[in-house]
């Protein structure tokens, strides 16, 4: 078939990777000048089963309301009139409770393990240069009850497969030299020897190279689509400022700006972008800076080394499609990085970043046939799409060709949702 593909972040490149490996003629627009320029730009860059948890779980309503009066919390909700939120939110609310957030997690984390185990695979067949630590990550806690819970919780990803485990503040010295410093202050570790890190942007533009190159991929760069245009139950054109494209099949990957595409030709989509921030700072000659990735339990900060790079990532801010940001944004986690690796970068000259996550209240993405017959869906990843990246692409290939996919897509697909 002739496919295009709309989105060029790290789910479209990966969609279109494999649909040209199937042998179709793969077109992708994009509005930005190369890939991963807008979601995929800054992420935490951890390719992270280990922490595969949901954010709908008893303890997110509690977050939510401290928000509204603290700074520090991993989650914020802004009080506005913005009928798609409280929609949206009410759906989130309904997956909080533990016995939905236990099953949203088993979904989801089976779609990680599988696309983890597809980045070991095109690492092994493509020649791709994006900064990969294969080295594990640590995940921190500071109190022993909720590193207590923490452990409890774990059960639900190592039944799936996941490697995790508990260990103690002087592990954690030996595991990661650059936190002895800090070690001492925490209550312990949950270490996943099998995470592992990278750029998603580089990723995704050496992958974009290699389709064009390699692939007889055609990519359509600074393209802004306008909408989509249904008649008799299929897509029949894409209209953008640039002109009209056509094809047999098309596939929607447009992140968080997919439920406004899609609205217009009947599709609705629960999806609702939630801002999250990010610094990248040099390392410089610093002799402090970590190797093994990880995140902050307490506050949900996440940090990566990215070769000569640190990358630091924080919040979720229900706040609509304003993706605007201030230094104030970033005080708190640049004051908890700086703490736990006090020689780990040249924190004077990090650059700020906001983007958004495209988030389902159930945390997992949207994958497969929409109700318009030549409209397939990969959108709605979330905060780890880039850990989800390769397996929904795979699953939405398989689905376009009539194959089976390799796992079970209950809880994944439209129908699901």
């Amino acid at each position: 078939m002739k496919v295009i593909v709309l989105g060029a972040g790290v789910v479209g490149t990966t969609t279109a990777y494999y649909l040209a490996r199937d042998g179709h003629e793969v077109e992708v627009i994009d509005r930005q000048d190369k890939a991963a320029m807008e979601t995929s730009f800054s992420n935490a860059g951890m390719v992270s089963p280990g922490h595969a948890y949901t954010w709908a779980s008893p303890r997110a309503p509690k977050i939510l309301l401290q928000s509204l009066w603290r700074d520090d919390t991993a989650l914020r909700l802004r009080l506005r009139a913005d009928p798609a939120m409280w929609a949206w939110a009410l759906r989130f609310l309904k997956e909080c409770p533990a016995s939905r957030a236990a099953i949203n997690t088993t979904n989801k984390v089976r779609l990680c393990i599988y696309s983890q185990a597809l980045f070991d695979e095109i690492n092994r067949n493509e020649s791709l240069a994006y900064d990969r630590h294969v080295g594990g990550a640590l995940y921190l806690y500071r109190d022993h009850d909720h590193f207590e819970r923490g452990v409890a919780a774990t059960s639900v990803l190592t039944r799936a497969g996941v490697k995790l485990e508990p260990v103690s503040p002087e592990r954690i010295s030996a595991i990661e030299p650059a936190l002895a410093g800090e070690a001492s202050r925490l209550a312990g570790a949950i270490w996943c020897p099998t995470d592992e890190s990278g750029d998603c942007h580089k990723f995704s533009n050496a992958l974009a190279d290699l389709l064009a190159r390699e692939r007889n991929v055609r990519f359509h760069w600074g393209t802004e689509i306008e909408r989509l245009e249904a008649e008799g139950g299929r897509i029949t054109r894409v209209v953008t400022r640039t002109g009209d494209f056509k094809a047999d099949s098309y596939v929607l990957a447009l992140g968080s700006y997919a439920p406004l595409l899609a609205k217009a030709v009947g599709v609705r989509l629960p999806i609702y972008p939630v801002k999250g921030y990010a610094l990248t700072i040099p390392v410089g000659t610093r002799n402090g800076a970590p190797k093994v990735c990880g995140v902050d339990e307490t506050y949900l900060i996440a940090w990566s080394r990215l070769g000569d790079r640190l990358r630091v990532t924080a919040k979720a801010d229900f706040a609509g499609y304003d993706r605007s940001h201030a230094p104030a944004d970033f005080a708190h986690m640049l004051k908890t990085i700086r703490a736990l690796f006090p020689d780990g970068a040249e924190y004077e000259h990090a650059t700020q970043w906001a983007g958004l996550r495209p988030m389902t209240p159930r945390g997992s993405p949207i994958l497969g046939r929409s109700p318009i017959s030549n409209l397939y869906l990969n959108t709605g990843h979330g905060h780890i799409g880039w850990t989800m990246s390769l397996g929904s692409a795979r699953i939405v290939a398989d689905i376009m060709a009539g194959r089976t996919p390799a796992i079970a897509t209950v809880g994944l697909l439209l129908a699901d949702a």
